[in-house]
């Protein structure tokens, strides 16, 4: 089992903060000219939650994403 990165308080704030980024991202998108732009954007915070995820055990962030 991997264990909670060092700066882990950080790291999770950091991925709540860009899952409602990206959440914000896709209602905007639906009435937006610029959803190329937004799509760009939401890949980006996809690929660094992803990094982040990568840094903590599995399922740690299950019970955000859920809600």
């Amino acid at each position: 089992m991997k264990e909670l990165p060092e700066k882990f308080p950080e790291y999770s704030i950091m991925y709540k903060t860009l899952s409602r980024q990206i959440k914000l991202l896709k209602k905007t998108k639906v009435n937006s000219k610029e959803e190329n732009e937004i799509n760009l954007k939401i890949q980006n915070y996809q690929r660094e939650l992803n990094k982040i995820k990568e840094k903590f055990p599995d399922n740690y962030f299950d019970e955000f994403d859920s809600s």
